[in-house]
């Protein structure tokens, strides 16, 4: 069987390995890939990126699944070209990625559904918006309307920094199209945690639980990133929490799509708040797997991933059981210099060791030019340790990090910190 995954990240790489360890699969095709997709005999990169030319690219090769990793191509509606020609393929239809391709179509949703969820209200005039966080006071959260790459949510803990926010989407148009209009939600305080699913039109599938560390700095400070690092399971995330959460927010959302004509099939994302009480709020839907989520997430799977795709797609996933590694696994982001404004892009990487049981790294922005590994994003590559506790996971990931270099990297040191707080 021929697959073909569509991305260039960290996710795509977690991916296509996962796939590739199928028995089933004859080749899978990553497009456009990384140097890491580029360095694995098992996967071979193809420079395409428009989705029509990906769906005539599947004809041709006759691939017999493809799996969506981003939000953009999803957005544009690859799912739906693919589907009017008869090809099978794992992601939301653009109508349903609307689910993040839009926030306030998303808080629109989540209020018409009663999803619990923070206070908002939309704005695309300035002075309006203005007003409106002079009324509401800080702290306050500003996320622009539309797809911004995971830079346009904006936690202002000042009035001056949320008004900065307002200017910079609205006024200064930094954002573009994504920016020309914005939501302003309540600041919800509490731990967060990312829970993913597999939705195939009806059946939901949860998948293991983990938790993100989106500041860029040790003890969550600095700005918001893509995400600097991610572990699973998330201990805050208890088997009743689970079970309230699939109740609350997971099933009456794929419910609610159904009832608004859009069936969902694809990953569904819920980044979680969970308050001091253990109470779940939305904060954002996504409608594919998290980054860098999905790393830790495939090294823990042991089950077969062609198979449980091929359920997603013919719309029988009520059959399937997962089967975990029992283990934690640790993802630490390594990011490039000037990471997340202005990314240093070139620099050569080097001491990337052989993978183990105990840690493979998961390449992002990363290239093979000249038969030298570069970097060419802002996330450059993801280190997922794995041990019996959390504790021994950081250690497996930090002793590899260590032994890999490139000018200027950034990355946290404390990843996993709220789990290990929660240990003693």
């Amino acid at each position: 069987m021929k697959i073909l995954v569509v991305g260039s990240g960290g996710r795509e790489h977690a991916l296509a390995w996962k796939l590739a360890q199928s028995e089933r699969v004859q080749t899978i095709f990553v497009a456009p890939g990384n140097g890491g997709t580029a360095s694995d005999i098992r996967l071979e990169n193809i420079s395409l990126t428009d989705p029509t030319e990906l769906a005539e690219f599947a004809l041709k090769e006759q691939i017999g699944l493809t799996v969506v990793g981003p939000e953009v191509p999803l957005a544009a509606g690859i799912v739906n070209i693919f589907r009017d020609r008869g090809l099978k393929i794992f992601g939301p239809t653009k109508e349903a990625a609307q689910l993040e391709s839009s926030k306030d179509f998303a808080k629109a949703f989540m209020q018409r559904h009663a999803i619990p969820t923070a206070e908002y209200k939309t704005f695309s005039e300035l002075a309006a918006a203005h007003e409106y966080i002079e009324s509401k006071g800080a702290p306050i959260v500003i996320k622009a309307d539309g797809l911004a790459a995971g830079k346009g949510v904006v936690v202002a803990m000042s009035l001056d920094e949320a008004h900065a926010a307002i200017d910079m989407m609205l006024s200064d148009n930094k954002l573009g199209d994504a920016g020309a209009r914005v939501v302003i939600e309540e600041f919800l305080a509490g731990e967060e945690a990312s829970f993913i699913v597999m939705v195939d039109g009806k059946n939901v599938l949860p998948l293991a639980t983990s938790q993100d560390h989106k500041r860029l700095k040790d003890k969550d400070e600095g700005p918001n990133t893509g995400g600097m690092g991610a572990y699973s399971p998330a201990p805050i995330v208890t088997p009743q929490l689970h079970a309230r959460v699939m109740r609350e927010i997971i099933n009456p959302t794929v419910q609610g799509m159904a009832k608004d004509g859009i069936v969902f099939t694809g990953f569904l994302y819920a980044g979680l708040m969970i308050d001091e009480h253990g109470n779940p709020k939305t904060l954002e839907f996504n409608c594919r797997m998290g980054d860098p989520e999905t790393q830790p997430i495939m090294a823990r799977l042991k089950t077969d991933l062609v198979q449980v795709m091929e359920h997603a797609v013919n719309g029988t996933l009520d059959s399937v059981e997962l089967e975990w590694d029992r283990r934690t696994a640790m993802g630490v982001v390594m990011a490039a210099a000037g990471y997340p404004d202005t990314p240093r892009k070139g620099d050569r990487i080097t001491g990337i060791p052989a993978e183990t049981a105990e840690c493979v790294t998961f390449h992002a922005g990363t290239a093979l030019i000249d038969k030298q590994l570069s970097v060419t994003g802002g996330r450059v590559l993801c280190v997922v340790g794995l041990g019996d506790t959390v504790k021994l996971a950081q250690k497996h990931a930090y002793e590899t990090v260590e032994k890999i270099h490139f000018d200027g990297a950034q990355y946290r040191r404390d990843i996993g910190w709220r789990a290990m707080n929660r240990k003693h």
